[in-house]
């Protein structure tokens, strides 16, 4: 079965402007929309799962990888898109969520970790051994990272040969800075990786995979992580500048199946999404970016309900985020500083969305369908709709859009989407810049 990911690559490196948007996100209504999306576009979707979001042990979300997949594949079910469509990756896995063990220990459960996403069927793999363990010098060499990842690939190539795979995986190696998920404090200088770098990664990453007898597995790794200069932290986005990054364009002119990911692209404009992919970032990766318009359309029909619904019988899901986020602050406190005001704020509306880890809460998740379930059985008054939900306002005026809860939530995160397609696809990126 081939891969659409590689039909991808082939056409870029062929001249075409083109990439695929790779959404990283486990919320049921964000995968609900990306399915969507893809059925309308006649497009190929791939969804990724981040190493602290999906493991063997069920990450921060509850789920392995054999549950992330089922999750999405029920999706794409419900949508009536073909599961063949659906790519599946697994995004920074490596010893990530163990750096508090020892190497070994923690490369031990990086093995198991791997293994099992591939084991589920996951056919996009993202190599990231570059977190430093316990009794790690730090920083890391170059030489130990692509040591660890060439481990991981054996461990990968054994176990998809043995499921009667092999050749079916696509590797990503490199990394980014700042962390996976959005700057940890406030941006105020960002550079973008050096040709240099980027070349010395490829260069010891293909040394040590030599090393591990699997040097005829080059041709499966499609991309390389570097950091084109964008990133966002609580308030504030970093742009895209192709104007830094002329000397990098070049670094995989060389490599005749191998494009750039980028990372961290949430925000971007759609004009500077389409100048990454058309500057080689093939695959642009979006997470926050999508569950920071699910809160805001969430947060719009909370508001909506508040006008609606007597008092006793609200969700209040605005007031049951901050109080479970408050109860348990450990996905937050040591990213939002500042003053008890300063916090709230962040907590709310930040870029970063620390509020995407507390979506899985049970009481949360209770107030959601609650907020959705006092909608459903109401009908929107369109004056409350172009107050909160303006532009789903005025697809429900033109007909194009049902003045339905879940649906208005669907669109607006597919408002995100829309512009991600525009910019991957060559002629309507054009008209979109």
């Amino acid at each position: 079965m081939s891969n659409p990911l590689d039909t991808v690559v082939a056409l870029h490196k062929q001249g075409e402007p083109v990439g695929i948007t790779s959404i990283c996100s486990a919320h049921p209504l964000v995968l609900r929309a990306a399915m969507a999306q893809a059925r309308e576009d006649g497009d190929p979707v791939l969804i990724e799962a981040t190493s602290n979001q999906v493991d063997q042990d069920g990450g921060y979300t509850g789920m392995r990888p054999a549950d992330f997949r089922d999750l999405v594949h029920r999706a794409a079910d419900r949508a009536g898109l073909p599961r063949e469509r659906v790519v599946l990756g697994g995004d920074h896995l490596g010893p990530n969520r163990w750096r508090s063990l020892p190497a070994e220990q923690a490369m031990a459960r990086a093995d198991v970790l791997v293994a099992a996403y591939v084991e589920a069927g996951f056919t996009k793999i993202h190599l990231d051994c570059s977190y430093p363990c316990a009794d790690d010098r730090t920083p890391l060499t170059d030489e130990v990272m692509a040591a660890r990842a060439a481990r991981m690939l054996a461990v990968a190539e054994k176990t998809a040969a043995a499921l009667g795979r092999a050749g079916e995986l696509r590797y990503v190696i490199g990394t980014e800075v700042p962390v996976p998920g959005g700057a940890e404090e406030t941006i105020e200088e960002l550079l973008p990786t050096t040709a240099g770098s980027a070349r010395g990664t490829l260069a010891r990453h293909r040394a040590a995979f030599a090393e591990q007898g699997l040097e005829h597995v080059w041709p499966q790794v499609i991309a390389l992580v570097v950091q084109p200069g964008v990133e966002f932290d609580h308030l504030r986005v970093v742009d895209y500048d192709r104007d830094r990054t002329k000397d990098l364009q070049r670094v995989l002119d060389d490599e005749p199946a191998m494009v750039f990911e980028a990372h961290s692209t949430d925000y971007q404009t759609v004009p500077r999404l389409a100048a990454l992919v058309e500057d080689h970032w093939a695959v642009l990766k979006v997470g926050p970016g999508v569950t920071f318009a699910l809160r805001e359309a969430l947060f719009a029909l909370a508001a909506i309900e508040a006008e609606l619904v007597p008092e006793h019988d609200r969700s209040s899901l605005p007031e049951v985020v901050e109080q479970r986020m408050c109860a348990e602050p450990g996905q937050w406190a040591k990213y939002y500083t500042g003053d008890a005001a300063e916090q709230r704020l962040a907590r709310r509306y930040s870029y970063s969305d620390r509020m995407r880890y507390y979506w899985p809460d049970p009481e949360i998740q209770a107030a959601e369908r609650r907020l959705l379930a006092n909608l459903t059985d109401r009908i929107i008054p369109l004056p409350l709709l172009s107050q909160y939900l303006p532009d789903q306002y005025q697809r429900v005026r033109d007909g194009t859009l049902g003045n339905d809860p879940v649906e208005l939530v669907l669109d607006r995160v597919r408002d995100v989407l829309r512009g991600y397609r525009h910019a991957v696809t060559p002629a309507q990126g054009r008209r979109a810049a």
